[in-house]
């Protein structure tokens, strides 16, 4: 006995408490609520029980006080609890942490741990997340053909972007048969690949209306689906394990319609803006280019030869023209003038008279082509000077009065440094050109 420790109570009860809290830490547990009392401290005690056994509990108020349920006897319940022991009493008890009604409670249990399974085997990792296309033409819908999730999606799209084509997969949302009827059609629009997004969808519920969406064959199918899928189940505060693995999340099946397409009337104002941008550019362009184009025309034909040429071919037409003028009046005169004496000689008569003025009328005869030949041959000195002033500023009169044009390869030469001893030179004289090579070359002395 002297040999042996032993223990005052409290130390048992200490490391009793230890053992149980150390080796069981958090555990569910599911029972009938008996003996329940609310404290007016704002503590909950109270004992779970089964057919064959009970066990004490408490109920702290900082845990109580979010609990949505109000706790009474003969309730199934689900609670997270810390296995403890009461010291003072020796009494073994449980301290609940979270209660929820056993059915909805076993539900968000299975979901943890079907969540904490799939995000293990990485069915939730960013980098498998798809992009969601940016111009998308045609969408899939996989949810109640029936529905007002349907409805609303497609007038959200009609509204927002009359061009997008709906392709409904008909499924079940709710109850047994709906997990297989949503993996049928997201694994038939896999199959058919006619749409650039698909977006798997119900109305709000409760966490056991919604379950279909938190099962697993969902999940993978969705996972696996090379379409890029977007969720949009229940409302903003509803969670389902197809939202963690869709590309996607929506808020609402009306937001996932949203996501999806453009509102026509900002791409239309856009494409205007744009369109107007870009013909203001291209007048602008095309007036700058015409008016370039005007000021090199008008700068080339003042500068061109002929513009020159034609000046002085127009000088030379007008004076042809005012010496012809000048001859017909002349001739008009001249042919009137016989006329004249013909009708005074009628009116006179007498045979001397016919014979003198016949006399004076030859003379007149000869004076009137003498000066006619002297203003023609004056008008013709002054027409071929004009020919000759013409002729002056041409660069072939100066060549037809013994100069001639010299070049070589590179052009006209205008001084011995620009060619040498046996290079062939051209000489444009009158009639032709004169091929010559050099000889020799001579400087002229100053």
């Amino acid at each position: 006995m002297a040999a042996q420790h032993i223990l005052q109570v409290s130390e048992l009860t200490k490391k009793v408490k230890f053992m149980l809290e150390s080796e069981l830490n958090t555990v569910w547990l599911c029972g009938e609520i008996s003996n329940f009392i609310a404290a007016s401290s704002g503590h909950w005690y109270l004992s779970l029980k089964d057919a064959k056994s009970q066990v004490k509990c408490a109920m702290f108020k900082g845990n109580n006080r979010r609990t949505r349920i109000t706790p009474k006897n003969g309730q199934q319940v689900l609670v997270r609890a810390k296995v403890s022991l009461y010291e003072p009493r020796g009494d073994f008890q449980i301290i609940i942490e979270l209660m929820e009604d056993a059915g909805e409670g076993l539900l968000k249990q299975q979901y943890e741990q079907l969540k904490q399974t799939l995000n293990a085997k990485g069915l939730f990792g960013q980098q498998y997340k798809q992009t969601i296309p940016k111009h998308i033409t045609r969408v899939g819908i996989i949810t109640s053909p029936t529905g007002a999730v349907v409805k609303d999606i497609i007038s959200v799209l009609q509204r927002r972007n009359p061009a997008i084509s709906v392709i409904i997969y008909p499924a079940l949302v709710q109850g047994e048969q709906a997990k297989f009827d949503i993996v049928n059609a997201i694994d038939s629009a896999n199959a058919r690949e006619e749409c650039d997004v698909l977006i798997v969808g119900r109305g709000g519920g409760s966490l056991e209306d919604l379950w279909p969406f938190n099962e697993e064959d969902v999940v993978e199918a969705i996972f696996h689906s090379k379409i890029p899928t977007i969720s949009a189940v229940g409302h903003e505060i509803d969670t389902t394990l197809v939202d963690y693995v869709a590309d996607l999340r929506a808020p609402t099946p009306s937001a996932a319609a949203e996501l999806v397409s453009k509102d026509m009337s900002e791409s239309l104002n856009q494409l205007a803006i744009i369109t107007q941008r870009v013909k203001q550019n291209i007048q602008q362009r095309l007036n700058d280019n015409q008016h370039k184009a005007q000021t090199l025309q008008h700068r080339l034909f003042q500068v061109h030869p002929e513009q020159k040429l034609q000046v002085y071919q127009q000088k030379a037409d007008e004076l042809a023209q005012r010496l012809n003028q000048a001859l017909e009046r002349e001739v008009k005169r001249f042919n009137v003038m016989p006329d004249n004496l013909i009708k005074r000689l009628l009116q006179l008569s007498p045979q001397q008279n016919i014979l003198h003025n016949k006399e004076k009328l030859r003379q007149r005869e000869k004076q009137l082509t003498l000066h006619m030949q002297r203003i023609l041959d004056r008008k013709s000195e002054r027409f071929i000077s004009a020919i000759g002033q013409l002729n002056l500023v041409s660069p072939l009169a100066t060549i037809a009065r013994g100069y001639s044009v010299t070049r070589n390869m590179k052009g006209i030469v205008n001084n011995t440094h620009q060619v040498k001893i046996g290079e062939k030179l051209n000489l444009q004289v009158t009639d032709g050109i004169i091929e010559t090579e050099v000889i020799n070359i001579k400087l002229n002395k100053h």
